[in-house]
Formats: C-alpha cells, sequence, structure tokens
C-alpha cells in the first residue's frame, strides 16, 4: 500500500485515484476526514505522532509525508523556525532508533513544529524491513533544511534523493505556490519531473518541447469562455450584491458584449506577475461582500464588464498580492480573518458609477485555484473548508510527482478544472 502521513482533505489522494492508484491516509483533523470519506478516499482517523508503526511493516510500497506547516509558514508566528534546532534533533535521534520526542516537545516554542520529525520515525521502522520504494515529502519553502537533514540520512539508507524549491505554477496549476520536495527512491534516480508551464511560453525547439504559459485564474476558473461564468459586476443587484455599477442597468452576458465587439480580453503584453502592493488604509476603504455559498459557482459577468478588471487579494493586510484574473494567483493560505481572499475589481477605462465591491472568494473557486476538481467534496462550514484548501497539496503537482514512481504517465486531461 501507499502510506499517506498528515493525509489532509485529499490532495496527493486525489492524484493518485486519477493515476489508477490508491492511498491509505493518516489524518487527525476532523473535517479533513469527512472530506476524504466523501471523495471515497481510505483513511484512519488518528494522531500520527501516536499511531504505531509495526502495523506498516512489509505493507509499503511508498511513503508520503506533507507535515503541518502552520509552524513554519509565512501566515503563522513561525515558531517553528524558532524550534528548528530541536526538530533536527528529533530526526537524527529517531533516524538511530532513540525516541527523544517527548523530551525535545517539552523545549518546543510551538508544538506542532516536532511534527516534521515524524515521517522518520516511520521510515526507521519500515527501513528495518527494506521499505518503502519510494518517499515523496512536500512542506513550506523554510523546511528545506531539514529535507537535506532527511536526505543525507536516506541515501545511507540505498535511497537515490533529490531535494529543492519547485513552484507549482511551473505544472500547470494554478497558483504560484513555492515548495520544499523531497523525492527518493531505492529503484530508480530521484529527480523532479520536467517543468510543463512557464511564466512566458516556450516554443518547442531542437532542445526540447516547449511549455505553455503558466495557467491563470480566468483560464482555471472558465472565465472567457462563452460558456463559462466570472465575476459578478453586481448589475441591478445581482448576484454579487452591491450598487449597480453602470448606467445602463442590462444584463448582458459575456457573448453578447464580444458579438458587440465591446469587450476584448487584455493581450498578453499587459500581464504582470510582479506582486501589487496597496497602501494602508485599504481595509478601511473597502469591505468584502459575504453573500455567496461557499460552494456556489461564479456568477455571470453583465453589461460594460470590460470596463472593469478583476484581480484576486489574497488576504486583508496592507501587504497583501494582488494579482489579475489573467495571472495565476499567489499563494493561497487560509485560517484567520486576515487571511480572506477578495476578488477586487479595478476600472480599465473610464467607468460611470461606483466601483464594484469587493467579493469573497468560495471554497469552489479556491479549490479550483488548488487545482482540485469544481465537485470536490468539501466538507464543514466556511472557515473549515477554507483551512482544508490552503493546506492541501494540489494535486496536479502530486500527479507530476508520483506518476514516476508508479510507472503511469501523466494525461493533463485529467485535471481540468473549470466545471
Amino acid at each position: 500500500m501507499i502510506l499517506d502521513l498528515f493525509a489532509g482533505p485529499g490532495g496527493w489522494s486525489h492524484a493518485l485515484t486519477v493515476l489508477g492508484a490508491r492511498d491509505i491516509g493518516l489524518e487527525w483533523d476532523e473535517w479533513a476526514c469527512k472530506t476524504r470519506a466523501m471523495a471515497g478516499q481510505l483513511t484512519i482517523r488518528t494522531d500520527v505522532a501516536r499511531y504505531p508503526t509495526w502495523i506498516f511493516s512489509g505493507r509499503i510500497l511508498g511513503l508520503i509525508a506533507s507535515p503541518p506547516c502552520q509552524a513554519w509558514s509565512m501566515a503563522g508566528k513561525r515558531l517553528g523556525l524558532v524550534d528548528q534546532p530541536l526538530v533536527h534533533q528529533a530526526v537524527a535521534d529517531l533516524a538511530a532508533g532513540r525516541d527523544t520526542r517527548e523530551q525535545l516537545l517539552a523545549a518546543c516554542a510551538d508544538e506542532r513544529s516536532l511534527l516534521a520529525a515524524e515521517p522518520m520515525r516511520y521510515l526507521h521502522a519500515l527501513n528495518t524491513v527494506g521499505e518503502p520504494e519510494w518517499v515523496a515529502m512536500e512542506e513550506v519553502p523554510d523546511v528545506l533544511p531539514l529535507w537535506k537533514q532527511y536526505a543525507a540520512i536516506l541515501r545511507t539508507w540505498g535511497f537515490s534523493v533529490w531535494v529543492g524549491i519547485l513552484n507549482a505554477a511551473d505544472y500547470g496549476v494554478p497558483q504560484t505556490r513555492r515548495r520544499a520536495l523531497l523525492l527518493a527512491s531505492r529503484v530508480r534516480i530521484a529527480e523532479p519531473p520536467p517543468p510543463t508551464h512557464a511564466q512566458l511560453a516556450e516554443p518547442e525547439s531542437l532542445f526540447g518541447p516547449g511549455r505553455a504559459r503558466w495557467v491563470s485564474m480566468a483560464e482555471a476558473l472558465g472565465w472567457g469562455a462563452t460558456d463559462r461564468p466570472v465575476p459578478t459586476v453586481c448589475a441591478g443587484g445581482g448576484p454579487g450584491g452591491g450598487p449597480e455599477p453602470f448606467p445602463s442597468g442590462s444584463r448582458k452576458t459575456l457573448t453578447d458584449a464580444r458579438a458587440r465587439g465591446t469587450w476584448a480580453a487584455r493581450p498578453d503584453s499587459e500581464i504582470v506577475l510582479a506582486s501589487q502592493r496597496e497602501g494602508s488604509g485599504w481595509t478601511a476603504r473597502h469591505g468584502a461582500r459575504d453573500n455567496r455559498p461557499a460552494d456556489a459557482p461564479t456568477p455571470t459577468f453583465t453589461a460594460e464588464a470590460h470596463r472593469w478588471s478583476w484581480s484576486l487579494r489574497s488576504n486583508n493586510q496592507t501587504n497583501a498580492t494582488i494579482r489579475r484574473s489573467n495571472e495565476p494567483a499567489g499563494t493561497l493560505f487560509f485560517g484567520h480573518r486576515a487571511n480572506e481572499c477578495t476578488w477586487v475589481a479595478e476600472p480599465t477605462v473610464e467607468a460611470a458609477g461606483s466601483t464594484p465591491e469587493p467579493i469573497k472568494i468560495t471554497a469552489r473557486e479556491a479549490g479550483v485555484l488548488q487545482s482540485f476538481p469544481a465537485d470536490y467534496p468539501w466538507q464543514g462550514n466556511k472557515g473549515q473548508m477554507f483551512s482544508q484548501i490552503g493546506n492541501a497539496v494540489p494535486p496536479r503537482l502530486a500527479a507530476h510527482l508520483l506518476a514516476p514512481h508508479l510507472n503511469k504517465p501523466f494525461n493533463p486531461a485529467d485535471f481540468t478544472l473549470a466545471a
């Protein structure tokens, strides 16, 4: 079997399902377990730090681990960095068969920090029977030094190991999510999969097959296609609410606007991938409406919509990253109100009426931007769903990483996002 530690709502598991394989996930969070159950994924609800390892001896083909990142993430207090020497000590001790976790945990500033050492407890136990055949681990970039320590140990056990930082956008995920990866194998050379996408499209040449341009939020969500919706601009008190931004008050679709020749997509030359920063006081000037259900489909474009450019603001803080809809999203993270993502509108030409109010992103939209299918069965209230999404591994990235270990081809058509 394939063992998935800290399995979350099923990022790795969904990738395995698409590739024709299955895992068994260990997960503690109640709502993540319910999401996994609705998605048909095998789960043991347990504390990874307390579950016995001997149960899996002689049964494991591959081991996956994405320890909780809250202690290390830029979105939190980052006490994991303070605790890093203790985590390194725990990994070294566990690799030698010494369990000093209780003593080290008492000295940690954040008790979650030591969870990053848990995969070594399983790896040491499995290594005594020559398992697993391969390993895949993922965390925020600041955990890279710890992955390098794991790599040094795994090499002494006969593994080929690669560690480094990968950008999910380079693999077709509509989000520039950078993560520290460890890939290891006993039977093949460990190396990252070749990227399929780039910030700017690269044509096929004698030196390679070329790469497509990064997938934008609009493309992933289906905005701009004749049968796809885009964010509401609130005409006539539509689904997005707020004042009437256009003098006509009409409800024309994007198709109508194209037919009249009044709408045109921004040319690629206008794509700006550098983060934009708002000045202080943004929250005081703008509020975010929260009248869409978490799983609601994105509302429909209205008349004169070409006058407005929609962007995604990553949180309510003054230094929040803002990305236009024709760019990939920035890293999505949730967990408290300061991390709420909102769609904000800016005029592209002189526009009559007031600017549409900011609209909070839905769980469906956030899940798609994490490369989950639009109908993924998220469970819980909005906060619980967003927490799962922000912590999940993008399934499309996971599939690229796992396909070589399973000797399975990666089929981009299996990861169509918009619905």
